[in-house]
């Protein structure tokens, strides 16, 4: 009777010592996405006052946009149009699509009339340089570029007509090789509001981070403008086709071989059309097991910014004392200032200001599906499915 006595008090001993372990170290994680927020809007506001708002020197090389095309986006017409109003003195236009069953040959064609002026052509092939149906697709489009100066861009992405401008001042320095746009996001249907929620929120603030802590050393697919000069000194489109984050290594292999990628202060619009719950957690689970093997420790490093979900669990682990709500009240405080100063007030995100006040309920969603992609390594893409490779790298299944 003693002896039980006695292992039950050790028993009670260790599972006191465990919880204490554990709200030390949720405390201290606590502390760290505290941090990560005051130094996210830190490293924003410095982005806003890195590079001047008015254009003095125009430069103006001639350019070609090129558009891959798989199928309708939400407000297509809206989105490829915009790349037609350019006010740029010299530029063309390529559309690439793999099908001529494609839905959105129509649309090529209708802004062929309706810009006769502008230099539009697109390409049908099913030809194949490898496993990414993108870049597959891209590929079949540079036989037709006229000019040096590339800009590729997503078909769900629309501009207004001094983006070409904007973007292509930075190559006027022989050491710029590639220049690259954050997105803000324009949705269809509260669901689709929900999931850019997370952009305007969370993508964002770590973008701007990671670039104040390392520089640009990536590309993100709303905007890629590169010169033919550094495309083919990484090896060409060849290069990355196998891999799930295009764009990523482009902006990392241009870095890589010396070049300096550029984050305009240009910001375009993302359209997100209506989506379903299923296939909103399969993107986003997609993204986030590509950043987990394209970065390993960069993305074990993403705990420090989930304070919403780590002061909930402070909160529960401290049995709702009275500290355990002051760490929960001032990270959720600084959670929700930070995503308004940062998505709402800078960036001015449409979306953010609609559903702002879901900010913790979507991190929830977005812890969730974080410790959901350190699992597997199949991913579902356009209605196929892939094997992720450890060096990020995809294998048909």
């Amino acid at each position: 009777m003693v002896r039980a006595c006695y292992t039950g008090e050790i028993n009670t001993f260790a599972l006191s010592s465990l919880v204490l372990y554990l709200q030390v170290l949720v405390f201290l994680l606590c502390l760290a996405a505290l941090g990560y927020y005051g130094f996210s809007l830190y490293a924003t506001i410095a982005f806003f006052r890195s590079q001047p708002n008015e254009l003095t020197e125009i430069f103006t090389p001639p350019v070609t946009i090129l558009k891959p095309l798989c199928g309708l986006d939400w407000e297509s017409y809206d989105c490829l149009a915009s790349f037609c109003q350019q006010d740029y003195p010299e530029y063309q236009l390529i559309f690439t699509l793999q099908d001529p069953q494609d839905p959105s040959l129509a649309i090529v064609e209708k802004l062929q009339q309706d810009f006769p002026a502008l230099n539009i052509e697109f390409v049908i092939s099913d030809h194949h340089l490898g496993i990414n149906p993108k870049i597959n697709n891209l590929a079949n489009g540079f036989n037709l570029a006229r000019y040096d100066l590339f800009v590729i861009s997503d078909s769900d992405i629309q501009v207004k007509n001094d983006y070409l401008k904007a973007i292509i001042q930075p190559f006027k320095e022989a050491e710029v090789g590639v220049v690259t746009c954050l997105y803000n996001s324009v949705t269809e249907g509260w669901l689709a509001g929900f999931e850019a929620l997370d952009i305007a929120t969370q993508f964002l603030p770590k973008v701007m981070t990671a670039r104040q802590l390392e520089g640009m050393n990536f590309a993100l697919g709303s905007t890629i403008a590169i010169r033919r000069e550094t495309l083919d000194k990484i090896g060409g489109l060849v290069e990355i086709v196998n891999h799930l984050a295009d764009d990523y290594q482009l902006g990392y292999l241009a870095n890589a071989q010396g070049y300096q990628v550029i984050l305009s202060r240009y910001i375009v619009e993302h359209h997100l059309g209506n989506v379903t719950l299923e296939n909103m957690i399969s993107r986003q689970a997609r993204w986030q097991k590509c950043i987990r093997v394209e970065r390993f420790w960069g993305y074990v490093g993403l705990i420090f910014t989930q304070g919403t979900v780590l002061s909930s669990l402070f909160l529960a682990l401290t049995q709702a004392s009275v500290w355990g709500w002051i760490v929960f009240g001032i990270l959720w405080l600084a959670r929700y200032l930070t995503a308004y100063w940062i998505a709402i007030t800078l960036f001015q995100d449409p979306t953010a200001k609609q559903f702002w006040l879901w900010t913790p309920l979507r991190d929830c969603l977005t812890f969730g599906i974080w410790c959901y992609s350190f699992i597997g390594d199949r991913v579902t893409w356009r209605g196929k499915t892939y094997q992720l490779l450890s060096n990020g790298q995809l294998s048909q299944l």
